[in-house]
């Protein structure tokens, strides 16, 4: 599903044509600027999205075996409410 069909979907479900909606993705694009200023974000029934630095270290490259240094970066980490892990395994 991309952004679009997911944009889409929801309008579908509230009712509202894309003409009726011109700032349709701008709930996506909030989102987005939450988790790059480094805010947490927790959407209730669905889950927290976190942002992590992780430090320098050491590591190897895979396929020539040379070690490498793995540079200083963020990551987001994502843990799903308990509501959302009981629907996903309902479905199994």
């Amino acid at each position: 599903m991309t952004r679009a069909d997911l944009v889409d979907a929801v309008l579908r479900r509230v009712g509202l044509s894309r003409v009726e909606s011109r700032h349709r993705g701008r709930v996506l694009a909030e989102i987005f600027d939450v988790i790059v200023s480094g805010e947490d974000l927790k959407l209730r029934s669905f889950g927290s999205f976190h942002v992590r630095s992780k430090k320098e270290r050491p590591g190897r490259n895979p396929t020539t075996g040379i070690p490498a240094t793995v540079s200083a970066r963020r990551v987001v980490t994502f843990k799903p409410s308990g509501l959302l892990r009981a629907r996903i395994n309902e479905r199994s």
